[in-house]
């Protein structure tokens, strides 16, 4: 052998010699002085029956170990109380505990420990400094019962008959402040009575967890206020909410507690019961950003229940049997940002007897969702606590269903894509608000939504805005491409539909006035047409009259059919009308008016302005009234019962009725009218004029032809007091034209054997005097061409209608053809004999008092003669029957 070899193996036996002399050595220093040096130089107290330590491994058995703290008042160090009934460490950290005070091993073993961890103060974020670490590899804990407790001596967390198995377990103070106390790589546990507080407001408590092959089992997991509500209300004041949650049984696999990630799979939660208590205070958002992650593989939720309360008590939501699963559901400080504030793959929810009740109650007996469609069963909605500014609805519908294309958030802004959407059996009202209230006018949220078909189907719904019920019954409608997105200015949202489809049935609205009906509306973007319209007064005439402050038409109007084609946008931003052909057959409409009360002072614009006050494109090209009838009837205070017009056999054709809103077409509308007149003789009328022309000028001429004379004494009659007794007009030509300001224009009347009789008030008696003094003046026949008279300067009263300024024209070329040019003395005339004829009566009537007066009286013979005298001069012939 060598001598180098010699010396190296006597070398390495005196190494092993000292080695086992030192371990030897140290394994009686250690059972005899560890525990004295420990006391000496570290904050516990420790003794064991039993201690054996391999000093070239580190490892370390010992047994009927009793550790303490020296100072439990001390709160910068990590606490410790109790017993371990087995201790083993493996590769202990001995140098870094003796000097670094630094507890590390790679494996540790605690058979039945029962122990009471205070932990240290949190870190002094000024320094910076890290209290007390202590890192361990792998740890198994059999039977044991652990009490932690934050360093204000407040439980924290225990758990009881806690069987234990981590691999490269870590707790410092930077686990305790991130409210994530443990943080491991891989995990068996096994344990019951689990308590966790993380705060003041809220416990943990879990009965019993067990895993097995990476399979955790958790019952009774309960989330316990530690306040009552009116309590959470007093001490956090700023807090919007307060919950309490159960679950009796969650199951899931592979948890992962890293740093802030937290991360499980194939959960399954069983029951869950979440209530939410709401104290009213605004959510503030806070500026400081999340710590942790939530990852969730396979979420299962199953027959979960949850009642979300309102301030006062009330209960806000409530819904049960709540089903949910969920595939990769994430949260971090990324989706956080997100209105959706969690990132999923694929969810499916399905839940029954959902109530939400704020200003309005909502009810729904099952739901279905899931990211491309959705199914809703039986919806109701109810008017719950009136709101100011808002309306109300109170209807049901059986079925609601729709499909998804698209439904995402991009820079938080809604893209939705709605393939369909069905609702079928809607019945009910929606009650519009009294008194809107005005917001701002942001596009909020969407930025694209698009509904390429939404059916509504056999649906009675009513409209009732301001008591006006607005009713459809068995309603069908189909609207295509709905597209909803934020106008051109961001003010507000555009609204857009390419193409729709309507029926309705025994359509219905009723105004203050009116009833409205149609027995049938049919409305496409390219077609209207409504059978059997009727618009019906509510009140009677003599109702009305005391209802109106101001003179006003009362409609009483029926129409067969009304149809349109053409093409129209009613719906869009620019809307427009613009309709080929519109026809209404078989109209029967009865318009009166009572000029019992006060006038209208407002101003009555012309037809022209009217139209032309239309905010929107709008062309007519052809009109058409057919076969219908029309009945003016007015009255005054003065008349009998009120007069009336009928035009009947009606037929109007307007030609290019327009708002002169469409760039490139024409502006003048051209009307024609044919009717029979007081159904007695042909009338037409020619009238026109251009909507664009601001001095809105207007064209009017017509012709009546063999109208016996007195076929206008149901107008005249009533109020006018007078009666055509015979004659007939001919023919009667007129042509106006005219401005706001008034007309001017041509008369023409042939006439002939025309008489009138003047009546009293009852319309029964003639009264003779003034029948013929009436007579006397009045051109009984025209001749074959009767001269032509100039209408002239004619004044228009701002605040009477058109038909009033015609009428007026119609006046004046009437006088000027029956009494003649000198009008205004043939006028002065009538009335001087008219006023004779009060002062005979004047005359008689306090003659006649004398008389009667006197007549017991004796009177001489010649005295009697006298005054029989007097009468005959003052008649100049004998009294007869009937005159005065």
């Amino acid at each position: 052998m060598k001598k180098w070899v010699k010396k190296l193996l006597i070398s390495l036996g005196v190494l092993l010699l000292i080695l086992l002399a030192a371990n030897f050595g140290l394994n009686i220093w250690l059972k005899t002085q560890l525990p004295e040096y420990i006391k000496k130089n570290t904050d516990y107290k420790v003794s064991y029956k039993t201690l054996d330590v391999d000093l070239g491994s580190g490892n370390i058995f010992a047994a009927g170990i009793t550790v303490n703290s020296k100072d439990p008042q001390n709160i910068n160090v990590i606490g410790l109380q109790g017993t371990i009934d087995t201790l083993k460490i493996s590769r202990f950290g001995i140098y870094d505990a003796i000097f670094n005070k630094r507890i590390s091993s790679s494996d540790l073993l605690l058979a039945n420990p029962n122990l009471n961890i205070s932990l240290a103060k949190p870190v002094d974020h000024k320094t910076g400094k890290k209290r007390n670490p202590v890192l361990f590899e792998n740890i198994r804990i059999h039977k044991g019962t652990i009490n932690i407790f934050k360093h204000t001596k407040q439980k924290f967390l225990s758990v009881q008959e806690l069987d234990l198995f981590v691999e490269n377990l870590q707790m410092t103070e930077d686990t305790v402040e991130d409210k994530l106390p443990v943080v491991f790589d891989k995990y068996d546990i096994k344990g019951k009575n689990f308590f966790f507080r993380p705060d003041d407001v809220y416990a943990i408590t879990i009965s019993r967890i067990n895993t097995a092959d990476g399979q955790m089992s958790v019952g009774n997991f309960r989330l316990i206020p530690l306040l009552s509500f009116s309590q959470f209300k007093r001490f956090y004041p700023q807090k919007p909410k307060l919950f309490d949650f159960s679950i009796p049984k969650m199951d899931f696999k592979d948890i992962v507690l890293e740093k802030n990630n937290i991360s499980l799979a194939n959960a399954d939660f069983q029951n869950p019961v979440l209530t939410v208590y709401n104290t009213g205070v605004k959510y503030k958002k806070t500026q400081k950003k999340l710590n942790f992650e939530v990852n969730l593989q396979n979420i299962k939720l199953s027959n979960a229940t949850v009642n979300i309360n309102k301030p006062d008590g009330s209960r806000l939501l409530s819904a049960k049997t709540l089903n949910l699963n969920v595939n990769q559901l994430k949260f971090d400080k990324v989706t956080a940002e997100e209105i959706i504030p969690v990132g999923y793959k694929d969810f499916h929810f399905s839940g029954k007897d959902i109530q939400y009740s704020n200003h309005q109650n909502f009810m729904v007996e099952s739901i279905a969702l899931n990211p491309k469609s959705g199914e809703i069963r039986n919806f109701t909605a109810s008017p719950g606590a009136p709101v100011a500014g808002k309306g109300s609805m109170d209807l049901k519908t059986s079925h609601i269903a729709f499909n998804i294309n698209k439904f995402e958030f991009i820079n938080k802004k809604l893209n939705l894509d709605i393939k369909d959407v069905l609702i079928e059996n809607v019945s009910g009202t929606v009650k519009a608000p009294e008194n809107k209230v005005k917001k701002s006018s942001g596009p909020g949220i969407i930025q694209s939504v698009i509904v390429r078909k939404m059916t509504l189907k056999n649906s009675d719904i009513v409209y009732d805005k301001g008591m006006q019920p607005l009713a459809f019954h068995d309603l069908n409608a189909t609207f295509n491409a709905i597209e909803i997105a934020p106008k051109a200015n961001n003010q507000g949202l555009s609204f857009k539909i390419k193409d729709y489809f309507l029926t309705t049935r025994n359509f219905a609205y009723k105004t203050q006035f009116y009833h409205l009906s149609a027995g049938l509306l049919k409305l496409n973007k390219n077609k209207i047409q409504v059978n059997n319209f009727a618009m019906k007064p509510l009140v009677s005439r003599a109702q009305f009259i005391k209802m109106i402050p101001v003179e006003r038409d009362l409609y009483d109007i029926k129409v067969s059919q009304i149809t349109a084609d053409g093409s129209w946008d009613l719906f869009s931003d620019n809307k427009s009308i613009n309709a080929t052909n519109v026809t209404v057959l078989a109209a029967d409409a009865n318009i009166f008016r009572s000029k019992i009360p006060k006038d209208d002072p407002k101003v009555k614009p012309l037809y022209s302005r009217l139209l032309r006050s239309i905010k929107i494109p709008m062309t007519v090209n052809h009109l058409d009234l057919k076969n219908s009838v029309l009945v003016y009837e007015e009255d005054t205070p003065e008349s009998a019962g009120p007069g009336k017009l009928t035009f009947s056999s009606f037929n109007m054709s307007v030609k290019n009725l327009n708002s002169a809103k469409a760039k490139g077409k024409p502006t003048r509308v051209d009307i024609k009218i044919d009717c029979s007149f007081m159904n007695l003789s042909p009338l037409s009328v020619n009238w026109n004029f251009d909507v664009a022309d601001p001095n809105d000028r207007f064209s009017i001429s017509g012709k009546t032809s063999n109208l016996p004379a007195n076929g206008i004494n149901p107008f005249i009659r009533p109020y006018l007091h007078v009666t055509a007794t015979s004659g007939t007009i001919q023919e009667m030509l007129f042509n106006f034209k005219g401005n706001p300001a008034g007309l001017n224009g041509t008369f023409n009347l042939r006439h002939k054997e025309l008489k009138i009789a003047v009546l009293n008030k009852d319309n029964h008696e003639k009264k003779g005097v003034l029948t013929a003094v009436a007579n006397l003046f009045i051109r009984s026949d025209s001749g074959r061409f009767p001269e032509t008279v100039a209408v002239e300067n004619v004044e228009r009263d701002p605040t009477k209608s058109f038909f009033n300024l015609f009428w007026k024209g119609i006046e004046q070329g009437l006088k000027k053809t029956l009494i003649g040019k000198n009008i205004d003395k043939t006028e002065k005339t009538v009335k001087d004999a008219v006023s004779s004829v009060k002062e005979v009566k004047q005359t008689v009537k306090e003659l006649k008092q004398d008389i009667k007066a006197k007549k017991e009286e004796p009177k001489p013979q010649e005295e009697k003669k006298e005054k029989k005298g007097f009468l005959k001069n003052v008649f100049r012939k004998k009294e007869k029957p009937g005159t005065e």
